[in-house]
């Protein structure tokens, strides 16, 4: 949008001429696009005129249009306790649809003026936390409609009760320090025990210019996260423009994440279907432990993978281990617990531990996170008994799951899967 026009879903013509025939070639590369939206209207934008003359916009106690000046000036809010106002709304995006666009980050919503008049009466105080939710329900329930039923994804920054329901997350503008990584972190881990499925951060932190070290920690943070994005404010988080190995750490990231594919959308199906998170407290998976009650720089990534994100510009990181053995997912170092342990690692490795009995399913696939999961996989046992049987789940494109019978032997050099 150009400048002082928030929001009025109009591209910039000066640096985007032609949106649909680049959202077109963006699509024939297999992407898909989030573009960047918010709830509020500024004074200069066309759709403040229409919006105040239809009495779309939140309104003073006086009946006046509420306005102030933060970010741009005059910004007025949409009003989505007003059924007319909300399908207006709705209206604006759906035309970006038809252009091409696939999901809305759902940007704002929060800094609700608690000294107004909403169309249905509410009470000001309680649309204070409500507001964020009737915003993302608007965006959200506009996407499935047009999409269909399961393909409806959102980028959402604020959230109440109930926003579980409208994913993904993220945890908003931090710094761009080693202690905001840790903060995010701690936040994280709070919304996950609030019942948030899915939630993420900004790698390398968004204000301020993360320095290398920080950036290439950040990294393997971040790919070991449900969702995953670059993003800054004061400077451009491509990795080349960090420093020369910066390229190649995220480079080596992704491919992980690629193969870590059929896991993470496992470990995505059980946030949809029981509510646990895929990115969860040491607590919530060992509750019989004591020692993960406390625990807040460190986490588990579905069921198998325990993850301590390095925080340190010397590579050393201390974490926790509840009782078993540990393996490490790249170098196959074993660690036993329970106990705590201090390691070093270079920035193309991470703490990253497999559960003891754990059968991961693997992609065989490392440059695109869309292939065929439940084929171009193999399953890889770490540490598991005699004769183990596991029952590995595995989402297939267009719905449902693969179920696979996973029997290991030979003291887990022998795997064999077979679907059921």
């Amino acid at each position: 949008m150009r400048a002082f026009h928030w929001s009025d879903f109009i591209w910039d013509p000066a640096t985007f001429p032609d949106p649909e025939g680049m959202l077109s070639r963006l699509h024939d590369r297999g992407l898909k696009v989030c573009v960047w939206i918010n709830p509020y209207i500024a004074q200069r934008s066309y759709l403040f005129k229409e919006g105040m003359e239809l009495g779309y916009l939140v309104k003073n106690e006086d009946g006046s249009v509420w306005q102030w000046d933060m970010w741009q000036a005059g910004m007025a809010l949409v009003d989505f306790t007003n059924p007319e106002a909300t399908r207006w709304y709705q209206d604006k995006l759906r035309t970006l649809l038809g252009q091409g666009v696939d999901s809305f980050k759902t940007d704002f919503g929060e800094r609700i003026p608690t000294t107004v008049r909403w169309h249905d009466g509410s009470n000001p105080q309680r649309m204070h936390n409500y507001y964020s939710q009737l915003y993302n329900e608007v965006v959200f329930d506009l996407l499935s409609k047009e999409l269909g039923q399961g393909q409806a994804v959102l980028f959402a920054r604020s959230a109440t009760a109930g926003g579980q329901k409208m994913p993904v997350h993220w945890g908003g503008d931090c710094e761009s320090t080693f202690a905001a990584m840790s903060e995010s972190l701690r936040g994280g881990l709070s919304l996950a025990s609030s019942g948030f499925g899915f939630w993420s951060h900004d790698i390398g932190g968004f204000e301020g210019t993360p320095d290398p070290d920080i950036f290439k920690r950040w990294i393997a943070f971040g790919l070991l996260s449900s969702h995953s994005r670059l993003h800054g404010s004061n400077s451009y988080r491509v990795p080349w423009l960090v420093d020369d190995e910066s390229s190649a750490v995220l480079k080596h990231f992704t491919e992980q994440k690629m193969r870590l594919m059929p896991y993470l959308l496992a470990s995505a199906e059980e946030a949809y279907t029981a509510g646990t998170p895929m990115m969860r407290p040491m607590f919530l998976e060992f509750p019989q432990d004591p020692g993960c009650a406390g625990l807040d720089r460190q986490y588990m990534l579905g069921s198998d993978l325990l993850v301590a994100p390095v925080m340190d510009p010397s590579g050393s990181v201390q974490f926790y281990l509840p009782e078993g053995i540990w393996t490490h997912l790249e170098t196959g170092e074993q660690l036993s617990g329970p106990g705590w342990h201090t390691k070093n690692f270079s920035v193309f490795q991470s703490a990253t531990y497999v559960r003891q009995g754990a059968v991961l399913p693997l992609g065989t696939v490392s440059d695109r996170p869309e292939y065929d999961w439940s084929r171009e996989v193999e399953f890889v046992a770490f540490e598991p008994t005699e004769g183990q049987l596991s029952v590995v789940s595995i989402p297939v494109k267009g719905g449902g799951s693969a179920i696979f019978d996973v029997t290991v032997s030979n003291s887990g050099r022998q795997v064999t899967a077979v679907e059921r």
